[in-house]
């Protein structure tokens, strides 16, 4: 017992002091996906860079894609998930309810796949992560670890890998095609949208344009 105690006290306080030591601008985090290619002997692509070097349109078109409500809420959008929650209960078919904490969250300290399991250990370091690291810095590491395809993590990489140019110079329409291929990096590819990405991209470069006031706390 003494033993298990130990144990789940070093699982809570690990995120903690990693969090700590990720506000730190020189600190630059990898994702579990990352540390699974490393010791798989796959290799990865990731060309860490300042939020101040990513060209702003994609950051505006990767917050209304992913978590419109990224600046008002406290790392989970509640609302959101009450209703998924309440419709899986009805077994309806249910909507994504993650944001970009959660999914920061999940990229920086847990696995990959579907499960209810995940899914509870990810709302409380989703709180966590909102509230150590300030919103900026959030997005900053949000964006550096992402995954854009097999092997490709972080808008830099992405950038250079679909679009031959770098994170700062992207265009409108770049910027909105990465942004929507985000929910499915292995299937979907910006540099070769179908029709379906194609119709989502217009629609996300739109509300890109439009944010205004809803992407102020990364301004």
């Amino acid at each position: 017992m003494r033993y298990l105690v130990l144990t789940g006290i070093i699982l809570i306080m690990l995120p903690l002091i990693l969090l700590c030591l990720y506000r730190l601008p020189f600190v630059h985090p990898i994702s579990t996906l990352m540390v699974k290619d490393l010791v798989t002997f796959s290799g990865y692509d990731r060309q860490w860079v300042s939020i101040d070097d990513i060209s702003p349109t994609l950051v505006n078109s990767v917050m209304m894609s992913e978590d419109a409500k990224f600046c008002s809420h406290s790392g989970v959008d509640w609302d959101a998930l009450n209703s998924v929650v309440s419709d899986t209960i009805d077994g309806e078919q249910t909507r994504g309810a993650s944001t970009i904490p959660m999914q920061t969250a999940k990229n920086l300290f847990l696995w990959n796949s579907r499960s209810f399991i995940r899914k509870g250990l990810e709302v409380p370091l989703a709180v966590m992560t909102d509230l150590i690291l300030p919103k900026r810095r959030l997005m900053e590491v949000y964006l550096n670890i992402a995954e854009w395809g097999p092997g490709i993590y972080g808008i830099e990489a992405a950038a250079q890998h679909h679009f031959k140019t770098s994170a700062a110079k992207l265009s409108a329409r770049q910027a909105a095609y990465l942004a929507v291929t985000l929910p499915n990096p292995i299937m979907r590819n910006p540099a070769k949208p179908g029709r379906g990405l194609q119709m989502l991209a217009r629609v996300n470069e739109r509300r890109a344009r439009a944010a205004g006031a809803y992407v102020g706390c990364v301004g």
